[in-house]
């Protein structure tokens, strides 16, 4: 297997010099994106009983994260960078280690295209696996769901993209067999396998069937969103784990979206989700958020609900209780 990996690696690498020898002339401009956010957060029972990615803070003004996107295109061959400095952004990108590290890389990968059909691309991606995504730019609500929460956020490896049609992608991949990380176990290795199927059967809707698979754990995922109309959008994740550790067992998670935009400046959405933690609770969860945009900042007021089916949380009385309800309210300035 390493030797295979090792040909791989040097094949794409000469396909790669090659091209770039060729298209040296055919250059995009250096692309610099990103984004920045805040928020502030008010659990109504005076605890910060949120069990979810990032947004935990209770009553204070909070960091979210400096994102930085570096991309570049040079005839064939393309290269991104994407670093996060801030707490939002160490939750979930590889440290080395060091969740406490000042920053984290999100994506570093280069892809080469083979041709229009296919392309190649290899480093460490967000992963292909659910609904939502790192960057605050991406999601229409704020706080994460549980689904989201329990990974993957990214996947190292290498990776071929068939552009099938107009309405038929797929992608099979080689990634490390540690989520959230750009080294692999050394006793594993490279021993996941993953697919995706992407189909777009009308305009406005997109379909993604998605599954990895090795030595630790096992997913399917089903994530898909129809553009109804200009103002009515509705979206819809569902995603089962299974572990291979003895201690752990998964999970399976439902997540709905339904988000209208009543103008150009306002947007409402709302989330509904279940989630099934097989080794602990059952997890319910809505969430109302709207989207106030000014230009490049977009102001998030944002109203959860959780409950429980068992007394996971904490009540304005220091006592367990199966449910909580908070505030957030989130700036978010993309560029």
């Amino acid at each position: 297997m390493k030797k295979l990996i090792s040909l791989t690696f040097i094949f794409v690498l000469g396909l790669y010099l090659i091209g770039f020898a060729q298209d040296e002339e055919a250059s995009e401009p250096l692309s610099i994106s990103g984004s920045v956010d805040t928020y502030w957060k008010y659990d109504f029972s005076g605890n910060a009983n949120q069990p979810t990615w990032f947004g935990t803070d209770q009553s204070s003004v909070s960091l979210g994260m400096v994102n930085v996107v570096l991309s570049q295109t040079v005839g064939k061959a393309t290269f991104v960078g994407d670093l996060a400095f801030g707490p939002r952004g160490d939750g979930s990108g590889d440290s080395s280690g060091a969740a406490t590290a000042p920053g984290s890389i999100q994506n570093l990968y280069v892809a080469y295209s083979l041709s229009d059909v296919v392309t190649i691309t290899g480093g460490f991606m967000g992963t292909f696996i659910g609904y939502e995504v790192i960057s605050p730019t991406a999601n229409f609500n704020y706080s994460g769901s549980y689904l989201f929460s329990n990974g993957p956020f990214q996947n190292a490896g290498i990776k071929a993209d068939f552009a099938i049609s107009d309405k038929v992608g797929l992608m099979v991949g080689l990634f490390s067999s540690q989520w959230d990380s750009y080294t692999a176990d050394p006793t594993e290795g490279m021993d996941n396998i993953g697919t995706q199927l992407s189909l777009a059967p009308v305009d406005g809707w997109d379909v993604y069937l998605n599954y990895i698979t090795g030595s630790k754990f096992a997913q399917w995922d089903i994530t898909t969103g129809y553009q109804i109309s200009d103002p009515f959008y509705i979206g819809l994740n569902v995603s089962e784990n299974t572990k291979y550790d003895l201690d752990e067992t998964g999970f399976f998670g439902i997540a709905g979206y339904v988000q209208y935009a009543v103008s150009d400046v306002t947007s409402f959405g709302v989330r509904y989700e279940t989630f099934d933690d097989k080794d602990d609770a059952k997890y319910s969860s809505i969430t109302f958020s709207a989207n106030i945009k000014a230009g490049p900042l977009t102001i998030i007021p944002e109203f959860r609900m959780d409950s429980s089916d068992m007394d996971s949380f904490i009540d304005s009385k220091e006592v367990n209780t199966d449910k909580f309800s908070q505030f957030a309210l989130a700036a978010v300035y993309s560029f």
